[in-house]
């Protein structure tokens, strides 16, 4: 602050003068001399810890709890790190933490780390309801699975809040009320397109336009809440994404039968209603739409790994059979749109450290896994000597070399931020 003032009055001055003109100089008493410049000038960084959550678990599926921060082998890129803070967390309570200290520096003022607060037990969920890709014939489904989350994931000490992307309005900030999750479930309602509705939907370069803007709402919204998370650390952080998934290009086949169909009628010729030629520009589809959803995805993950949060998606429809009876899909059609959701679910949750129920209705038995995955962690953190501080994307390997036999899960990289930008542009 006072360097900043000092500047800012020198600059003043300097400007005062520039304005009043330069005041005549006495040759027989020419100004002092000035100082030469420095070459040893301050430059200050700021550097952040980069910290992992760390599941360890032994070959029968328990947790491992007695490990010790000297336990942890830490590699980004290859370059072993020094474990710097060490957060136990088992059963929800947290042990043995251990604050870093300041990075060793030759130059420039690091400011002391910040005290720990008292309120560093329990667990942060975010749920995110992504209605504009839910079903409402499946909303009854819905709000039985938000119930169980209220009853067998959240609990008392358990931070939360709850956004929706769609008309169920739902804006429930960070709080520890479960009440509000009641307030929640009686809103939510599934606001997807129907299969019937994607063939009639108006056909851009892209495939369905109205698809894409759902698409890039959801993910936006989702972004926004994962930026947030940023601020929040040595805390486990689960975000609950509940959605059916996205596919850029569904029914391809019958979205281009529908469009002849409707060209026919345009250019039907002759008293017996024989339709003429089909129009060989009315081709519809998009050729990009698998690569531009795995960028879009690749988006989302990468700024779930800066924030140190896992993605745990969860598709509400369960085991789907085939199509409704007034839907006009071919059932090979359908089957390959409902792999392409599950699929993009799977990528937010493999990429992210978390997992994907998908394909199955024991949602009691997922939301354990989770309860338990939350309750029983180590958070492990270092201060990155990449051998390469320009590199945007960083690798992140833990082992324990003490002890065989133990299974690790976490994080595999992170990515340093770019400059804001809106996602998808």
């Amino acid at each position: 602050m006072l360097l900043s003032a000092m500047f800012s009055l020198a600059l003043l001055t300097a400007v005062t003068i520039t304005a009043q003109g330069t005041p005549p100089q006495n040759p027989q008493n020419p100004p002092p001399a000035q100082p030469p410049a420095r070459s040893d000038q301050v430059i200050r960084r700021a550097i952040d810890v980069v910290t992992t959550d760390v599941v360890v678990r032994d070959n029968a599926g328990q947790f491992v709890a007695d490990l010790k921060k000297e336990d942890f082998d830490v590699y980004e890129d290859g370059v072993k790190q020094e474990v710097v803070s060490f957060v136990l967390t088992h059963g929800g309570r947290t042990y043995n933490q251990i604050v870093p200290a300041a990075p060793k520096q030759r130059e420039g003022i690091i400011l002391p780390p910040a005290r720990p607060t008292n309120d560093a037990a329990g667990r942060i969920f975010i749920i995110f309801v992504d209605d504009l890709h839910l079903d409402f014939r499946n909303t009854g489904r819905i709000r039985d699975l938000f119930k169980k989350i209220s009853t067998e994931l959240v609990h008392e000490g358990d931070m939360f809040s709850v956004v929706s992307t769609g008309p169920s309005s739902i804006e429930i900030p960070l709080n520890y009320d479960r009440r509000r999750l009641d307030e929640a479930m009686k809103k939510i309602a599934g606001n997807a397109l129907k299969p019937q509705e994607l063939l009639e939907a108006p056909e851009g370069a892209d495939g369905p336009a109205e698809l894409k803007y759902r698409a890039h709402v959801a993910f936006s919204t989702a972004y926004d809440m994962l930026k947030g998370l940023e601020q929040v650390h040595n805390r486990r952080k689960a975000f609950i994404y509940i959605s059916n998934g996205y596919d850029f290009n569904p029914f391809a086949d019958s979205r281009q039968k529908a469009v002849n169909e409707r060209f026919a009628r345009l250019t039907q010729t002759g008293e017996d209603g024989t339709s003429g030629d089909v129009n060989p520009f009315s081709q519809v589809g998009n050729r990009f739409a698998e690569a531009d959803l795995v960028a879009e995805l690749a988006e989302l993950t990468r700024q779930a790994n800066r924030a140190n949060a896992s993605l745990y998606t969860i598709d509400p429809r369960g085991l789907v059979g085939g199509p409704d009876l007034d839907e006009k899909i071919d059932m090979v059609e359908w089957q390959k749109y409902i792999t392409a959701t599950q699929n993009s679910l799977r990528t937010l949750a493999d990429l992210t450290g978390g997992i994907a129920v998908v394909s199955t209705n024991d949602f009691s038995k997922a939301l354990k896994r989770i309860d338990a995955e939350t309750s029983d962690y180590y958070i492990v953190g270092y201060y990155s000597s990449n051998p390469d501080p320009l590199k945007k994307r960083r690798k992140i390997e833990v082992k324990i070399s003490s002890r065989k036999g133990l299974n690790l899960f976490h994080r595999s990289e992170y990515r340093l931020r770019p400059p804001d930008k809106p996602i998808g542009r």
